[in-house]
């Protein structure tokens, strides 16, 4: 489970409130201004676990934007194959065995101030999800893209759990929507059906 995620900003950050109408035209414009000039293999990691509400929005967000059918992204983390604090190691091993110098965009939870919740933050650089866990987890992406679900500072696994599905549903739909325009400003020669890989178990980790 990752309570709150720790950013790793190399430059830039955006932040705007979910409901914003622009929100996904304005943040979706700035991801692209920092993809890389040459074609990359890109690659979105939705991390999180359907066992707690708040911490759902990763594989929600990679449940919708899978329902989207981009056409040059590989969706891992759903609801039915999460990548979580468990797995996440094997994931980025499969990811990278399965991908030639991947171009990866992150997305997590995370928890932050009262007037922060609701915003979705995206910046250039890598985060280190389950900060709050005691085994050391590896950081993941080159932009990654966290929503702010629920306050921090106090009893953080409950407030996770306790976190209204709302808010999470609307903000990964948002997350995802914002992801598939990146999409479709894709135009490079080799065009392939996005894909959900599944090759982990549960029970084998």
């Amino acid at each position: 489970m990752n309570l709150k995620s720790h950013l790793n900003s190399k430059n830039d950050t955006i932040r705007m409130l979910h409901t914003e109408p622009t929100m996904t035209d304005v943040i979706s414009n700035k991801i692209i201004s920092w993809l890389p000039e040459k074609p990359r293999e890109y690659v979105v990691v939705c991390i999180g676990t359907d066992r707690s509400t708040g911490d759902a929005l990763g594989p929600l967000t990679g449940t919708y934007l899978d329902e989207l059918r981009p056409r040059h992204m590989s969706v891992y983390g759903t609801l039915q194959d999460p990548v979580h604090a468990t797995n996440l190691n094997d994931y980025i091993n499969l990811i990278y065995s399965n991908h030639q110098n991947p171009f990866i965009i992150a997305v997590d939870a995370c928890l932050g101030k009262t007037n922060s919740v609701g915003h979705i933050i995206a910046s250039e650089g890598s985060l280190k999800p389950g900060a709050a866990l005691k085994k050391p987890l590896p950081e993941v992406g080159d932009i990654h893209i966290t929503g702010v679900v629920n306050i921090s500072g106090f009893m953080e696994y409950s407030v996770l759990q306790n976190t209204r599905l709302s808010i999470v549903v609307s903000m990964a739909k948002k997350i995802a929507k914002t992801i598939n325009l990146i999409d479709q400003q894709l135009t490079y020669n080799q065009i392939s059906p996005a894909i959900v890989m599944s090759h982990l178990k549960e029970n084998s980790i």
